[in-house]
């Protein structure tokens, strides 16, 4: 099959370079559109009871959120003061009732939690209109210039605010990514390659990925909600995993060159061997990011999408785009170089004695010692993923004087009540004085400062339940245990919502369905890698060495943002917690690279295997092949990443700084030592499968031979090849 693309590719190399332009034109115009299309929203799984709460309460009583927290500040006027309500008062009696929906402020309420300890400040929340976030945040545009009083010191805060305040953050930070990592990588390509014609091909391919998976997002936005925080993936994925594949495809048609091949068979020769190794890592890690799918979250759905997009794009633009450049340069893709490149006249010289191969075959005389160092040092490298304890997003993601963070920073620190997040409990079926009674039963609860029953419709009531401390704490999260424990009136139904409550309900959804997605991403991954290499063997080693690195990399985040290690190196406030959902993407998403980086070096040793039959010596070889590859791949991946780890929005910076230590770890230490010490351990049995399921792959496994699809005698030293069949035997 990939042999066949490549003879297609070949002889129809304009057409394919022609709607590659065409098509680039139009992901430019029409996909990077997708930006006005996506949602800032982070809604929750929608079937739990904190959001069959939230759309009750809506519906019989309006919407209660704290759209909006204007804080007010004077020097030396207390609230009291009429001057201080004269400048209050007016400012939110001139606020238009097209963009307001309702104000709330102790000049109305004379409620305390409103007013400072000091009393020179105090706050007001406003709840604005509109059907959904975008068109809150575009009423909060249009009256955010109204909020000044005059003679106090004004500050806007509030969950619309800080939304907002984020996206922007992360499109600053997309744009300041791409700045920063395009010259670094094209450079480094230059010094991977030798040559810029060479490098410009893998970049080539990075910016028709990124925008490609653009459009394919701008057209999810129209059967579903799509979070903004996927154009993070979509860039890190494609234009890293394009960059990656086109480093391996080209240095691969580059190679057969060097042994003599015509352009076409060179063409060929790569499709069917590096190219057929692209199609498998491309598979893995899209399956590994389409676990992302079973959750119902809108933003790890929208990664799952927006992953998947970016890597499906990357692999059909090296597989059909870069072939057809390379068969158009044919070789001329040596041109312009930078350092003089050395060529092989013997095809296989070098292999056993350059220092890959040389580390190889070190590790391989001491593979029990190798093995259990590198083991122990993974595992000593998660141990403090052990003591990990989970959290949700607020104000604290935003950098240090952020203005929406400064506002929930002074509430918390300032204010009696301390948070602008209440427990609400929606009760329905209650006549008010069973409401009562069960307001004053939460009362009475440890930790509850005040039950105030905040509206009531008909049958149904809202009661906002006051505590003292973080809405992310794990008090606070009892305390919505303990509220839901509470037995409801007779004949009614109570729902517990609000911030803590949607936590609690996210962390109860996540856990519940982790094991699905584990068990989706390593059955698929066992089969497509079944399917690639013939043995059952392999596919659970890669397994092992994928949990391994994922280890590591959780301990080292816990270690650095739940315990603020380098919190100041790295410009970030540690919250003593992890975002919930930021170690599940960085799962599916380094399982899929730690795939990816597996696919590619064993397709190289077991290449080698099936010419010589030697297990070492194709661990030897196949390290060499692909060590200065994978090597280099991780190393341009980590530039790529490490942008994104400069964010000023910390789990954004999290996932950039999770996925560099997974790489930097999964392409040194785990490929070049515990990969070559566990094939040396395991000898023939790497390569074993039982006869029924040989049978099966000899059918439907994804094989084919380089030389043989070239349609041409194989220019390597003949008499070597060993019979497929009877390996693993």
């Amino acid at each position: 099959m990939f042999a066949t693309l490549g003879r297609f590719t070949y002889r129809r190399r304009r057409w394919v370079l022609a709607l590659a332009v065409a098509f680039l034109a139009f992901a430019g115009v029409w996909g990077t559109g997708v930006i006005g299309a996506l949602t800032s929203e982070q809604s929750g799984d929608p079937d739990s009871e904190s959001a069959r709460a939230a759309a009750v309460a809506a519906a019989a009583l309006g919407r209660d959120d704290a759209d909006v927290v204007v804080l007010w500040t004077s020097p030396d006027r207390v609230v009291e003061d009429p001057a201080f309500r004269r400048a209050v008062t007016g400012t939110l009696a001139a606020l238009p009732a097209e963009h307001v929906e309702r104000t709330v402020s102790w000049f109305d309420t004379g409620a305390p939690a409103l007013v400072s300890a000091d009393r020179r400040s105090t706050y007001a929340v406003l709840g604005l209109r509109g059907a959904d976030e975008g068109a809150r945040e575009d009423a909060l545009e249009a009256i955010e210039d109204r909020l000044d009083a005059p003679g106090l010191e004004t500050r806007v805060g509030g969950t619309v605010t800080v939304g907002r305040d984020i996206t922007e953050r992360v499109g600053e930070d997309i744009a300041r990514a791409e700045l920063l990592s395009m010259p670094v990588l094209l450079i480094l390509l230059v010094l991977v390659f030798g040559g810029v014609v060479a490098a410009g091909l893998p970049l080539a391919i990075g910016v028709l990925a990124v925008l490609g998976a653009f459009t394919a997002l701008r057209l999810a936005t129209m059967v579903t909600e799509v979070s903004i925080f996927s154009l993070n993936v979509v860039t890190i994925l494609g234009l890293g995993l394009a960059i990656d594949y086109g480093l391996f495809i080209v240095g691969r048609f580059r190679e057969e060159l060097g042994r003599g091949r015509t352009p076409h068979d060179a063409v060929v020769v790569t499709m069917s061997t590096a190219g057929r190794t692209v199609a498998v890592s491309g598979l893995t890690v899209a399956v590994a990011l389409a676990g992302l799918l079973v959750f119902p979250q809108v933003f790890l759905r929208s990664m799952g999408l927006g992953g998947i997009a970016a890597v499906l794009v990357a692999v059909v633009a090296a597989l059909t785009v870069l072939p057809a450049l390379l068969a158009v340069l044919g070789h001329r893709v040596d041109a312009l170089p930078v350092r003089r490149r050395r060529t092989r006249t013997r095809p296989y010289a070098g292999v056993e004695s350059g220092a890959w191969a040389r580390l190889a075959h070190s590790v391989m005389r001491r593979p029990v010692l190798y093995a259990t160092g590198v083991v122990a040092v993974l595992l000593a490298l998660g141990t403090p993923f052990l003591g990990v304890t989970f959290g949700g997003i607020d104000a604290r993601s935003l950098p240090v004087g952020t203005e929406s963070r400064q506002v929930a920073e002074a509430v918390q620190r300032d204010f009696p009540g301390g948070t602008t997040s209440p427990v609400e409990a929606v009760l329905t079926g209650a006549d008010p004085a069973a409401v009562a009674r069960w307001a004053e039963a939460a009362r009475s609860l440890d930790g509850v400062t005040a039950a105030t029953v905040t509206g009531q419709a008909g049958d149904t009531a809202r009661v906002s339940l006051a505590y003292a401390g973080d809405a992310q704490s794990g008090a606070a999260r009892d305390l919505v245990d303990r509220v839901r424990a509470l037995p409801a009136p007779a004949g009614a139904e109570v729902l517990v919502g609000g911030t803590t409550a949607e936590l609690s309900d996210l962390l109860s959804s996540l856990g519940g369905l982790l094991p699905v997605m584990a068990l989706i991403v390593a059955g698929s991954t066992f089969v497509l890698l079944f399917l690639a290499f013939g043995s059952v063997v392999l596919p659970i080693k890669a397994l092992v060495m994928n949990v391994l690195s994922l280890t590591a990399s959780f301990g080292v985040v816990v270690w650095i943002f739940q315990d603020g290690n380098l919190s100041g190196l790295l410009a970030f406030t540690p919250t003593g917690t992890l975002e919930a959902t930021q170690p599940i993407l960085v799962l599916a998403i380094v399982f899929g690279l730690s795939t990816d980086y597996e696919v590619f070096l064993m397709s190289r040793i077991r290449e080698e295997y099936l010419r010589t039959g030697d297990n070492t010596a194709a661990v030897a070889a196949g390290l060499q092949r692909t060590g200065a590859v994978v090597t280099s791949a991780a190393l341009l991946l980590v530039v790529v990443i490490g942008a994104f780890s400069l964010s000023g929005i910390t789990f954004i910076k999290l996932i950039g700084v999770a996925m560099a230590v997974a790489v930097v770890l999964d392409a040194t230490v785990v490929r070049a030592l515990l990969v070559p010490a566990t094939m040396r351990l395991l000898g023939r049995w790497n390569w074993w499968a039982p006869a029924p399921l040989r049978r099966l792959h000899d059918r439907i496994g994804f094989d084919e031979s380089g030389a043989e699809a070239a349609g041409t005698l194989p220019v390597g030293e003949p008499g070597n090849r060993r019979d497929v069949a009877a390996v693993g035997r």
